[in-house]
Protein backbone atom coordinates (compact mmCIF):
# COMPACT_ATOMS: atom_id res chain seq x y z
CA UNK A 1 0.00 0.00 0.00
CA UNK A 2 1.41 3.28 -1.16
CA UNK A 3 2.16 5.54 2.09
CA UNK A 4 0.54 9.35 2.33
CA UNK A 5 -3.22 8.47 1.02
CA UNK A 6 -6.30 9.35 2.49
CA UNK A 7 -7.27 5.42 2.68
CA UNK A 8 -3.86 5.08 5.05
CA UNK A 9 -4.58 7.66 7.36
CA UNK A 10 -8.50 6.44 7.91
CA UNK A 11 -6.71 3.90 9.07
CA UNK A 12 -4.36 5.71 11.33
CA UNK A 13 -7.53 7.60 12.27
CA UNK A 14 -9.46 4.33 13.42
CA UNK A 15 -6.56 2.29 15.59
CA UNK A 16 -6.03 6.00 17.27
CA UNK A 17 -10.29 5.95 18.14
CA UNK A 18 -9.72 1.52 18.86
CA UNK A 19 -7.09 2.48 21.55
CA UNK A 20 -9.42 5.08 23.17
CA UNK A 21 -7.51 7.83 22.51
CA UNK A 22 -9.31 11.33 23.05
CA UNK A 23 -9.03 13.71 20.29
CA UNK A 24 -8.60 16.85 21.34
CA UNK A 25 -8.26 20.41 19.61
CA UNK A 26 -5.85 23.00 20.63
CA UNK A 27 -8.02 24.88 22.53
CA UNK A 28 -9.90 22.23 24.22
CA UNK A 29 -6.45 21.16 25.59
CA UNK A 30 -5.37 24.07 27.10
CA UNK A 31 -9.18 25.08 28.26
CA UNK A 32 -10.01 21.55 29.30
CA UNK A 33 -6.92 19.07 29.72
CA UNK A 34 -4.81 21.17 31.52
CA UNK A 35 -6.86 22.35 34.04
CA UNK A 36 -8.86 18.88 34.82
CA UNK A 37 -5.79 16.29 33.39
CA UNK A 38 -7.92 13.74 32.65
CA UNK A 39 -6.05 9.89 32.73
CA UNK A 40 -7.27 8.64 28.86
CA UNK A 41 -5.08 9.50 26.32
CA UNK A 42 -5.48 12.31 24.10
CA UNK A 43 -4.48 13.37 20.49
CA UNK A 44 -3.75 16.55 19.55
CA UNK A 45 -4.36 16.23 15.76
CA UNK A 46 -2.74 19.53 13.97
CA UNK A 47 -2.78 19.98 10.56
CA UNK A 48 -0.39 23.30 8.92
CA UNK A 49 -1.90 24.12 6.07
CA UNK A 50 0.96 25.33 3.78
CA UNK A 51 -0.42 24.76 0.82
CA UNK A 52 -3.60 22.96 -1.23
CA UNK A 53 -6.34 24.26 1.32
CA UNK A 54 -8.74 22.25 -0.78
CA UNK A 55 -6.51 18.75 0.42
CA UNK A 56 -7.18 20.10 3.67
CA UNK A 57 -11.24 20.50 2.96
CA UNK A 58 -11.25 16.85 2.36
CA UNK A 59 -8.90 15.75 5.53
CA UNK A 60 -11.55 17.84 7.48
CA UNK A 61 -14.48 15.86 6.28
CA UNK A 62 -12.72 12.24 6.35
CA UNK A 63 -11.97 13.48 9.96
CA UNK A 64 -15.71 14.63 10.86
CA UNK A 65 -16.77 11.19 9.64
CA UNK A 66 -14.84 9.33 12.18
CA UNK A 67 -16.31 11.99 14.66
CA UNK A 68 -12.24 13.78 14.95
CA UNK A 69 -11.44 17.42 15.98
CA UNK A 70 -8.13 18.55 15.13
CA UNK A 71 -6.73 22.41 14.82
CA UNK A 72 -6.13 24.01 11.30
CA UNK A 73 -3.36 26.61 11.17
CA UNK A 74 -3.83 28.83 8.32
CA UNK A 75 -1.03 30.95 6.18
CA UNK A 76 -2.24 33.77 5.22
CA UNK A 77 -0.25 33.89 1.61
CA UNK A 78 -3.02 33.93 -0.91
CA UNK A 79 -2.46 30.45 -2.63
CA UNK A 80 -3.30 29.38 0.75
CA UNK A 81 -5.86 32.21 2.15
CA UNK A 82 -9.36 30.54 1.02
CA UNK A 83 -11.79 32.35 3.40
CA UNK A 84 -15.10 30.02 2.26
CA UNK A 85 -12.46 27.18 3.02
CA UNK A 86 -11.61 28.02 6.54
CA UNK A 87 -15.17 28.45 7.45
CA UNK A 88 -16.31 25.32 6.11
CA UNK A 89 -13.44 23.50 7.94
CA UNK A 90 -14.58 25.08 10.84
CA UNK A 91 -18.36 24.51 10.79
CA UNK A 92 -17.30 20.87 10.31
CA UNK A 93 -16.27 21.17 14.18
CA UNK A 94 -12.44 21.60 13.70
CA UNK A 95 -10.70 24.94 15.19
CA UNK A 96 -8.73 27.14 12.94
CA UNK A 97 -5.42 28.84 14.05
CA UNK A 98 -3.08 31.29 12.56
CA UNK A 99 0.42 29.56 10.15
CA UNK A 100 2.02 32.42 11.05
CA UNK A 101 5.44 33.46 9.16
CA UNK A 102 5.96 37.32 9.43
CA UNK A 103 9.66 37.50 10.86
CA UNK A 104 10.74 35.68 7.67
CA UNK A 105 8.25 37.57 5.80
CA UNK A 106 9.03 41.17 6.43
CA UNK A 107 12.52 40.06 6.82
CA UNK A 108 13.39 38.40 3.30
CA UNK A 109 11.47 41.31 2.47
CA UNK A 110 12.86 44.43 3.72
CA UNK A 111 15.99 45.82 3.13
CA UNK A 112 18.30 48.05 4.64
CA UNK A 113 16.21 48.29 7.94
CA UNK A 114 18.00 47.75 11.35
CA UNK A 115 16.99 44.21 13.02
CA UNK A 116 14.59 46.20 16.00
CA UNK A 117 12.54 47.84 13.11
CA UNK A 118 12.60 44.71 11.11
CA UNK A 119 10.88 42.78 14.35
CA UNK A 120 8.43 45.94 14.82
CA UNK A 121 7.34 45.30 11.25
CA UNK A 122 7.22 41.81 11.67
CA UNK A 123 5.05 42.19 14.55
CA UNK A 124 2.65 44.55 13.17
CA UNK A 125 2.11 42.16 10.60
CA UNK A 126 1.38 39.65 12.79
CA UNK A 127 -1.64 41.91 13.99
CA UNK A 128 -2.81 42.88 10.86
CA UNK A 129 -3.13 39.32 9.35
CA UNK A 130 -4.16 38.10 12.74
CA UNK A 131 -7.25 40.76 12.58
CA UNK A 132 -8.49 39.74 9.05
CA UNK A 133 -8.56 35.47 9.89
CA UNK A 134 -10.03 36.75 12.81
CA UNK A 135 -13.08 38.45 10.00
CA UNK A 136 -13.99 34.91 9.59
CA UNK A 137 -13.27 32.61 12.62
CA UNK A 138 -12.04 33.00 16.16
CA UNK A 139 -8.26 32.44 16.32
CA UNK A 140 -6.99 31.54 19.81
CA UNK A 141 -3.76 30.01 18.99
CA UNK A 142 -0.69 29.84 16.50
CA UNK A 143 1.85 28.04 15.71
CA UNK A 144 5.02 28.88 13.43
CA UNK A 145 5.27 28.57 9.56
CA UNK A 146 9.12 27.42 9.33
CA UNK A 147 10.18 28.30 6.09
CA UNK A 148 13.29 26.48 5.35
CA UNK A 149 14.33 29.22 2.45
CA UNK A 150 14.71 31.84 4.59
CA UNK A 151 17.70 32.74 7.20
CA UNK A 152 14.88 34.27 9.64
CA UNK A 153 12.97 32.08 12.12
CA UNK A 154 9.79 34.00 12.81
CA UNK A 155 9.53 32.46 16.77
CA UNK A 156 12.33 34.61 17.38
CA UNK A 157 9.61 37.01 17.17
CA UNK A 158 8.12 36.10 20.83
CA UNK A 159 11.66 36.71 22.18
CA UNK A 160 10.89 40.70 22.05
CA UNK A 161 7.11 40.79 22.32
CA UNK A 162 4.42 38.04 23.74
CA UNK A 163 1.45 36.83 21.82
CA UNK A 164 -0.93 36.25 24.49
CA UNK A 165 -1.08 40.14 24.77
CA UNK A 166 -3.27 39.22 21.59
CA UNK A 167 -5.79 36.69 23.03
CA UNK A 168 -3.59 33.91 22.13
CA UNK A 169 -3.20 30.86 24.00
CA UNK A 170 -0.57 29.01 23.21
CA UNK A 171 2.12 28.46 20.49
CA UNK A 172 3.11 24.45 20.52
CA UNK A 173 6.98 25.43 20.42
CA UNK A 174 6.39 27.19 23.55
CA UNK A 175 3.45 26.18 25.55
CA UNK A 176 3.63 22.38 25.10
CA UNK A 177 6.40 20.19 27.10
CA UNK A 178 7.08 17.55 24.50
CA UNK A 179 9.30 15.76 26.84
CA UNK A 180 5.52 14.80 28.83
CA UNK A 181 3.87 14.83 25.12
CA UNK A 182 5.27 12.96 21.95
CA UNK A 183 5.50 15.08 18.92
CA UNK A 184 5.46 13.65 15.39
CA UNK A 185 5.21 15.37 12.45
CA UNK A 186 5.30 14.43 8.19
CA UNK A 187 7.39 17.70 7.31
CA UNK A 188 8.78 16.56 4.32
CA UNK A 189 6.95 13.82 3.61
CA UNK A 190 8.38 11.63 5.57
CA UNK A 191 7.84 10.94 9.51
CA UNK A 192 10.68 12.77 11.97
CA UNK A 193 13.03 13.11 9.06
CA UNK A 194 15.59 15.85 10.29
CA UNK A 195 17.22 15.18 6.65
CA UNK A 196 14.63 17.07 4.92
CA UNK A 197 13.14 19.26 8.45
CA UNK A 198 15.00 22.49 9.69
CA UNK A 199 12.75 23.90 11.72
CA UNK A 200 9.49 21.50 12.37
CA UNK A 201 10.95 19.80 15.34
CA UNK A 202 11.01 20.15 19.29
CA UNK A 203 13.36 18.98 21.98
CA UNK A 204 12.31 15.80 23.39
CA UNK A 205 12.93 12.55 25.24
CA UNK A 206 10.96 10.34 23.14
CA UNK A 207 13.00 8.18 20.55
CA UNK A 208 10.97 6.30 17.93
CA UNK A 209 11.69 5.87 14.25
CA UNK A 210 9.20 5.65 11.83
CA UNK A 211 9.66 4.63 8.01
CA UNK A 212 6.07 4.61 6.79
CA UNK A 213 2.27 5.29 8.39
CA UNK A 214 2.16 1.76 8.85
CA UNK A 215 4.96 1.96 11.31
CA UNK A 216 2.87 4.14 13.52
CA UNK A 217 -0.17 2.14 13.41
CA UNK A 218 1.86 -1.56 13.96
CA UNK A 219 2.92 0.31 16.90
CA UNK A 220 0.01 1.32 17.95
CA UNK A 221 -1.75 -1.92 17.99
CA UNK A 222 1.22 -3.22 19.77
CA UNK A 223 0.86 -0.02 22.66
CA UNK A 224 4.17 0.77 22.01
CA UNK A 225 3.46 4.82 22.23
CA UNK A 226 3.11 7.43 24.42
CA UNK A 227 -0.42 7.92 26.02
CA UNK A 228 -0.33 11.92 25.01
CA UNK A 229 0.74 12.46 21.50
CA UNK A 230 0.56 15.51 19.26
CA UNK A 231 0.42 14.64 15.16
CA UNK A 232 1.35 17.09 12.63
CA UNK A 233 0.25 16.71 9.47
CA UNK A 234 0.32 18.75 6.06
CA UNK A 235 -2.71 17.92 4.56
CA UNK A 236 -0.73 18.68 0.71
CA UNK A 237 1.11 15.80 1.36
CA UNK A 238 -2.09 13.04 1.14
CA UNK A 239 -3.20 11.83 -1.92
CA UNK A 240 -6.85 11.16 -2.99
CA UNK A 241 -6.04 8.82 -6.10
CA UNK A 242 -2.96 7.50 -7.96
CA UNK A 243 -2.17 10.20 -10.32
CA UNK A 244 -2.35 12.98 -7.17
CA UNK A 245 0.24 10.89 -5.14
CA UNK A 246 2.67 10.62 -7.84
CA UNK A 247 2.17 14.16 -8.53
CA UNK A 248 2.86 15.25 -4.95
CA UNK A 249 6.19 12.49 -5.07
CA UNK A 250 7.60 14.17 -8.06
CA UNK A 251 7.20 17.80 -6.17
CA UNK A 252 8.05 16.50 -2.57
CA UNK A 253 11.17 15.15 -3.87
CA UNK A 254 12.57 17.92 -5.52
CA UNK A 255 12.09 20.24 -2.46
CA UNK A 256 13.70 17.56 0.17
CA UNK A 257 16.48 17.73 -2.37
CA UNK A 258 16.82 21.64 -1.69
CA UNK A 259 16.18 21.48 1.79
CA UNK A 260 19.19 18.64 2.35
CA UNK A 261 21.40 21.00 0.76
CA UNK A 262 19.97 24.01 3.05
CA UNK A 263 20.16 22.12 6.16
CA UNK A 264 23.44 20.63 4.95
CA UNK A 265 25.20 24.39 4.18
CA UNK A 266 23.55 25.68 7.48
CA UNK A 267 25.57 22.98 9.80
Amino acid sequence: MKDFTLNIYKQLLQILISKNYIFFTVEEYFKLYVSKSPNRPFILMRHDVDRKPNNSLRMAKLENELGVKATYYFRTIPKTFKPEIIKEIAELGHEIGYHYENLCEIGDKVKGKSEKEIYKLALEDFIENLAILRQIVPIKNIAMHGRPTSKWDSRLLWNKYNYKKYGILSEPYFDIDFNKVFYITDAGRSWNNERVNLRDKVESKFNFTFNHTENIIQALNQDKLPNKIMINIHPEHWADSQTEWYKIWVIRKAKNTVKKLIIRNKI
